[in-house]
């Protein structure tokens, strides 16, 4: 009877729309894999949005913080009325927790490890091989071709990015990147998805940096070298907050993570064939260094 009423409606936009909800009703599970920042922000954000939630990581201390951070996350956002007492309860009730790849059995995986594509490739071989033909595979990573790893897996067509921004459980914006062999109904369901996950999503095609990280280098690297002619880090993020920007660049590096955002410098810079005007500056090359690598280790450009 449904489908009779489909190819009844004509408005080609709602069809699409239909058939979307009518796939996402078969995503039930999505586990995520990292309990770091990124990792424990989409796991929240999963959790809230309804599903059954299993968070991944090999270190019991991190799914240990994970834990704790999301349930203190959920209490202020309750304390704040932005959150009901019964819905924090219920995104509580759906995590679960493990340290065991066995575990790791979702209609959704949302991989979330270190930017390190060796080790995405071997964690996603393990999973692939756990899993259903229907799963849908994804990983958030920022800045590593997503065909790179889509070709060094057997998922094929399942796979694709699904880059999301932090801090994931506040941050709209969600790329979705599809590979030279990603089917269109899987990015169709991950628009969905996001969507259902509150997000905003945008499609791209895989390259270098994707869009946001290849149009913000530029914001990063150039404030970088004022600061090297003189220019105090404090004006410079003034300058920027004052024209729009909810954070100046400098303090965007030290939420990310200057260890992060250096990375994703380099992975663009090398891909592009290393162009001068986007050559990984050596101030956070120091910084990094020294361990200064931004708000987790309590310095980097500021302290904290």
């Amino acid at each position: 009877m449904l489908f009779v009423l489909i190819r009844e409606i004509r408005d080609p936009i709602f069809v699409l729309y239909i058939c979307m909800v009518l796939q996402l009703t078969n995503i039930k599970t999505i586990c995520i894999c990292g309990a770091g920042t990124m990792g424990s922000g989409i796991t929240q954000v999963a959790a809230r949005a309804g599903f059954d939630t299993i968070q991944f990581d090999v270190s019991e201390g991190m799914l240990e913080k994970s834990k704790t951070n999301i349930a203190t996350s959920l209490e202020k956002l309750a304390e704040k009325n932005k959150l009901s007492k019964e819905e924090k309860s219920l995104a509580l009730h759906r995590l679960s927790f493990t340290n065991r790849v066995q575990d790791c059995k979702a209609d959704v995986i949302i991989e979330a490890i270190i930017e390190n594509k060796d080790a995405k490739v071997n964690l996603f071989r393990q999973l692939y091989s756990i899993n259903s033909s229907k799963t849908i595979f994804t990983t958030n990573t920022s800045s590593i071709s997503i065909n790179e790893i889509e070709e060094q897996t057997s998922i094929g067509a399942n796979f694709a990015g699904m880059h999301f921004f932090n801090p994931a459980h506040s941050m709209k914006l969600v790329e979705i990147v599809y590979t030279d062999h990603t089917k269109k109904e899987i990015i169709e369901t991950l628009v969905a998805l996001a969507k259902q996950l509150g997000k905003i999503p945008v499609i791209c095609k895989d390259a270098p940096g994707f869009i946001v990280n290849r149009v913000a280098r530029p914001y990063y690297l150039e404030a970088m070298a004022l600061s090297q002619k003189g220019t105090t880090i404090e004006k410079i993020d003034k300058v920027m907050e004052s024209t729009g920007f909810k954070m100046g660049p400098f303090k965007l590096m030290d939420l990310i993570g200057l260890d992060v955002n250096y990375s994703v410098s380099n992975i663009v810079w090398e891909a592009l064939g290393k162009p001068e005007r986007l050559k990984p500056s050596i101030i956070q090359k120091e910084k990094i260094d020294k361990n200064e690598i931004g708000r987790k280790t309590g310095k980097g450009f500021y302290d904290y």
